[in-house]
């Protein structure tokens, strides 16, 4: 087991990191630099002033650079920290090093989060073996190296551990986004098939009627143009949604923005009352399909965690070529707990689905009292699914 565990580690990939230099890295370095330089020259006990300032501020730059070069950084912080207590010591001065060469131990930390396992293993070999080497120059006691190797392991251990937190909430979402896509591609598949289901039955009209009825023809043949319209703009809609491996036992039936209507209930309780505009068959059948969901979501969520809630007004509007879906109900907060707990999962699909489509989902207490829940979606979507993330 602990071989495994080696192994595994050792053989761990680096974190690719954001681009570029972050700003709280570059406000750090800034600040750093005049306290660095005050600390020398208004410090009592430094003997060296320009030689503490130079391997101080050599110390500091490193923090630019530590999430993409963790191990290098790590080697030159430390080193310049060391050099800068070590070498008058030996000439016979008190030992001490600057305040600010602390930020040794945010590259210990970005070494555990950003660096590969070999990385890792290696810097942190590295910062014992120095560390053990040098302590004993200024005669340190047995506890205060100890304490001095917990403090170097410690950030190790905590970068470590958050980039593994980092790396399971993006499986999690990635798992969520799949799942979505995957929903969106069954739909799609429904949705197609019905159309051409339709212009086949309308191409078949045509033909039959093309020789007695002209006029008769000419409309069948409008209406394939029609339904082969409203499919080209669905599968348009989401042209970089991809599906692996399903098969028919595992579709679901397709629903639509039409049926939201039927999530109307005024003899439950909570009762549920639906408004939804005239003609909705304009709207995408994807997008219909997301707002259908959302609503289905908004809905049991509201029935399972609202507390004392005896409304749920389902709100649907189109405006400027955008659908709205506003789901509200007049429930309480629970005391002494999290309000709709339990909600995490079905709101994070909901939003990778309307992120998929170009939209938008919010979900939150409501300032007028209760729960709302707002979902938007263009009437003209696009597969937005292509994102990278970074842990």
């Amino acid at each position: 087991m602990a071989v495994g565990v080696l192994r595994a580690m050792w053989d761990e990939p680096r974190v690719v990191a954001p681009p570029g230099i972050t700003w709280w890295d570059r406000a750090l370095v800034a600040g750093l630099v005049p306290v660095a330089v005050l600390e020398a020259l208004l410090g009592p006990d430094v003997a060296w002033p320009v030689w503490t300032i130079g391997w101080a501020l050599a110390c500091v730059v490193t923090l630019l650079w530590r999430p993409h070069r963790p191990l290098a950084m790590l080697v030159a912080g430390y080193t310049a920290q060391t050099v800068a207590g070590v070498v008058p010591a030996l000439a016979g001065e008190t030992y001490n090093v600057l305040n600010v060469t602390a930020v040794v131990l945010l590259l210990a930390y970005s070494l555990g989060r950003w660096a590969s396992g070999r990385g890792v293993v290696a810097g942190t070999a590295f910062l014992l073996i120095v560390h053990l080497l040098r302590e004993p120059l200024y005669d340190a006691s047995g506890a205060s190296i100890g304490v001095g190797v917990g403090a170097l392991l410690l950030p190790v251990t905590v970068g470590a551990t958050i980039r593994f937190w980092a790396r399971s909430q993006l499986r999690e979402r990635e798992e969520i986004r799949n799942r979505e896509r995957e929903r969106l591609a069954r739909d799609l598949h429904d949705t197609v098939a019905h159309h051409v289901s339709g212009i086949l039955l309308q191409a078949r009209a045509a033909r039959i009627k093309a020789a007695s009825d002209p006029d008769g023809a000419v409309d069948a043949i409008r209406g394939v143009e029609e339904a082969a319209e409203r499919s080209m703009a669905d599968m348009r809609s989401l042209v970089a949604v991809l599906r692996e491996g399903e098969d028919d036992a595992e579709r679901a039936p397709t629903y639509g923005v039409s049926d939201i209507a039927g999530l109307a209930d005024t003899v439950g309780t909570p009762r549920v009352l639906v408004t939804v505009p005239p003609d909705l068959d304009a709207v995408p059948a994807t997008v219909g399909s997301a707002l259908f969901r959302a609503a289905q979501e908004a809905v049991t969520n509201a029935r399972r965690h609202a507390v004392d809630a005896t409304l749920v007004d389902v709100e649907l509007t189109r405006e400027a070529g955008t659908m709205t879906l506003r789901v509200h109900d007049d429930g309480r907060p629970a005391r002494g707990r999290a309000p709709r707990r339990g909600t995490h999962y079905g709101l994070a699909g909901m939003r990778e689905r309307f992120a998929l489509l170009g939209g938008q989902v919010s979900a939150g207490p409501d300032p007028a009292g209760g729960w709302t829940v707002r979902a938007t979606a263009p009437m003209t979507t696009s597969a937005a699914g292509r994102r990278e993330v970074r842990s």
